[in-house]
């Protein structure tokens, strides 16, 4: 059997496989498919300061091999996912997870940053700077890199645990906020956040989200996704988790091979409960078939 284990940010993880934030819950709902404990890790339901209602109605619109979102982080703030979803989370799940954050401003990461960092279940911050959901803040933080680098220093400032930066795709060089973020003081960079897109229902001559715009995921952004975790993983020296259309074994040794130490599954849980549980069953066969015995070993072979 290959050795599975990876070491992310100072945590090693039996797998490289983790749920993406937004498309796993808090992971309660898929631990009554399979013993959620398989995993790597996971990135909870993206937490902001105070609880958010989600964007208004339709907030999901179907597009070629993927889809489209408009949720806009809907959650029941900090002070709730401490007090409820973390204790009911230690029923269901005994390892480390990530935690997602977001704000509408740069005190708001500061106060959720803080208040998490304080959690004994939590093993990595992973800051949403990328968002493209949300009217205030969002995306807005990850786009221009003195801003991403401010957000960077700003939540290390009040946090003992490890900082991933998650990057949005919406940019020109996504190369140049990484390296940004990084100096910063960023201990690993995630990427890729979902990509702009937009339906028009033809009947009605109308957006067909209620935002209009929204967040296109699924398997036709992975090759955008592979792209962009190549040329940033070979410009930093940080650890980097690539996703973006992941949705098979395959997936996540190339995503790999491209330089991540780890890789997040989004829209395909949607698809399949069982999405991640396949993969990570199918990974054994498939790095001893390449004729590795670590999948660690694969990690940026691709030059």
């Amino acid at each position: 059997m290959a050795d599975l284990s990876v070491k992310l940010c100072g945590l090693t993880l039996d797998n490289p496989v983790i749920p993406a934030s937004g498309c796993f819950g808090y992971g309660k709902e898929f631990s009554e498919y399979y013993d959620i404990n398989i995993l790597g890790s996971f990135s909870f339901k993206g937490t902001t300061r105070y609880p958010k209602d989600g964007n208004e109605q339709p907030r999901i619109a179907e597009c070629y091999s993927g889809m489209l979102n408009s949720v806009g982080l809907q959650n029941p703030g900090i002070h709730r996912v401490i007090e409820h979803e973390l204790p009911e989370m230690k029923k269901y799940f005994n390892k480390k997870v990530i935690a997602n954050i977001s704000g509408d401003k740069i005190e708001d990461y500061v106060y959720v940053a803080s208040l998490i960092d304080k959690e004994e279940q939590v093993g990595i911050i992973e800051v949403n700077i990328s968002c493209p959901n949300i009217h205030g803040g969002g995306m807005a933080f990850g786009t221009d890199p003195a801003v991403a680098a401010e957000v960077t220093a700003r939540v290390k400032e009040v946090t003992t645990k490890p900082i991933v930066i998650k990057l949005t795709p919406n940019v020109t060089d996504i190369v140049t906020i990484a390296k940004a973020c990084e100096k910063a003081g960023a201990d690993g960079l995630s990427l890729i956040n979902t990509v702009q897109g937009m339906r028009i229902n033809i009947k009605t001559g109308k957006p067909v989200l209620g935002r209009k715009m929204g967040g296109m995921s699924g398997p036709a952004v992975f090759p955008l996704a592979l792209r962009m975790v190549y040329q940033v993983a070979n410009a930093v020296s940080i650890p980097v988790i690539g996703m973006g259309g992941v949705s098979s074994a395959s997936d996540v040794v190339e995503m790999m091979m491209a330089g991540a130490t780890a890789v997040q599954v989004g829209a395909a849980n949607l698809v399949n409960p069982y999405a991640c549980k396949e993969i990570i069953e199918e990974l054994d066969g498939l790095i001893t078939k390449l004729g590795y015995e670590k999948i660690s070993d694969i990690i940026g072979v691709c030059k």
